[in-house]
């Protein structure tokens, strides 16, 4: 077993310069894959700049809540990575890297708060795409839902763009699609992403039987996955955490250094108020984070630990937790070694891995949670003073129960 950890680790080196940290992956189910009908769309979102927060702006336009990177020091024309607006509109992204030649990616996360602040509906964002002037400076696969029931992937370019509609038997069979950094219109074999995009198909299938996708699963299973869809190894199964102790190389695995925060949104079924769409994030390195719901309804008065702050460093208290612990995890600062992350602090035979430590904490978050969606779902809109309730005891929560230091092998 040592001699085939030893040739895994070593195939995962000589990948490691091919791999970009601009990437993300994504999947969205429709309500048809889901066993409560409303659909969920999720993003762990990879980028440069790992400093992220949730962002309440009603500033113009419909009001909505985004990720947004705590470099954007105007809240006004901060550009929107993932978010959901007062419509139950909602939008995310990947970069697409073999849609044209040249890429040109610069307006991305403008063009999604535009989304936010105009769109209604999907076809809404179709219109807008329509009478955007070329070339808009775009290449992502651009993932949207809303209210109505529609989803569908948007792979658009500075010069068009294609869709698939989620709720196509013909192009989703299943209910849904998967995207990383390649689109299927693209220049085939080109593009990245395809070991994340294959580890992710992986997990998913594994659930369609049962149809018991929640954003508790996704976040269990798809945002802190250690599966390896290339090797077939699963680093967080119970047989290899029997026989692993040490460090792992940061590649291809669906967490990485450079996820910034993972977001999941739960949609409502057609006729139902889109007040109830719920907004789940973990900001930060997931295995090393906690989701927290929110709501466009509650505006700034969402749990103040993922919210962004009113201060000089335009970050949430929820980043900064996360970042301390993630830095214990890569912790080799010689040559390569920032390339390789401390799994063993992060899941062990043991149980004294961060991931293990802040399991029970999140499944509380969502045990605290649920009954009210369930409720709110009953009354056909959210309780804004019980959100606010909500809010302080789950960051009191977390705050109590956040871990120290995990032990070395």
């Amino acid at each position: 077993m040592k001699y085939i950890q030893t040739h895994i680790l070593l195939f995962i080196f000589l990948l490691a310069p091919f791999i970009s940290p601009f990437a993300c992956t994504t999947i969205i189910l429709s309500g048809k894959a889901t066993k409560d009908g409303r659909p969920l769309m999720w993003k762990n979102s990879d980028t440069g700049d790992p400093r992220h927060s949730l962002f309440y702006s009603d500033y113009r336009g419909y009001p909505f809540l985004g990720i947004i990177r705590n470099s954007s020091v105007n809240e006004k024309t901060a550009s929107v990575w993932m978010g959901t607006n007062s419509e139950g509109f909602s939008i995310m992204n990947t970069l697409s890297y073999n849609l044209t030649e040249e890429q040109e990616s610069s307006r991305n996360g403008a063009v999604m708060r535009k989304a936010l602040e105009i769109c209604r509906t999907v076809s809404d964002f179709k219109n807008m795409l329509d009478t955007l002037p070329r070339p808009m400076k775009i290449e992502a696969n651009f993932g949207v839902i809303d209210a109505e029931g529609n989803a569908a992937y948007f792979e658009a370019f500075s010069g068009g763009y294609h869709i698939l509609d989620v709720n196509d038997p013909a192009v989703a069979p299943e209910g849904y699609l998967i995207y990383t950094n390649f689109s299927h219109n693209g220049f085939f074999d080109k593009g990245e992403g395809y070991i994340r995009y294959l580890s992710a198909g992986h997990q998913v299938a594994k659930c369609l039987p049962s149809k018991d996708f929640s954003p508790q699963w996704i976040f269990n299973h798809l945002s802190r996955s250690f599966y390896h869809s290339l090797m077939d190894v699963d680093f967080g199964s119970k047989q290899s955490l029997e026989i692993f102790r040490g460090y792992l190389h940061d590649s291809d695995f669906i967490p990485r250094k450079s996820t910034a925060s993972s977001t999941v949104i739960h949609g409502v079924r057609k006729g139902e108020n889109p007040d109830l769409t719920t907004m789940w994030v973990a900001l930060g390195y997931p295995p090393c984070s906690v989701a927290v719901p929110a709501w466009v309804k509650a505006g700034k008065d969402n749990p103040s630990i993922v919210m962004r702050r009113d201060d000089e460093t335009h970050s949430s208290k929820m980043h900064d937790m996360v970042l301390a612990l993630k830095e214990t995890l890569f912790d080799v600062n010689r040559g390569h070694g920032q390339e390789y992350f401390n799994f063993y602090r992060v899941c062990n035979s043991e149980g004294s891995g961060y991931m293990q430590k802040l399991a029970p904490v999140e499944n509380q978050v969502f045990r605290m949670t649920n009954p009210l969606l369930v409720k709110w779902r009953e009354a056909g809109k959210p309780d804004t003073n019980e959100i606010k309730t909500l809010g302080k005891a789950i960051t009191g929560l977390i705050e109590d129960s956040w871990p120290g230091q995990a032990a070395n092998p």
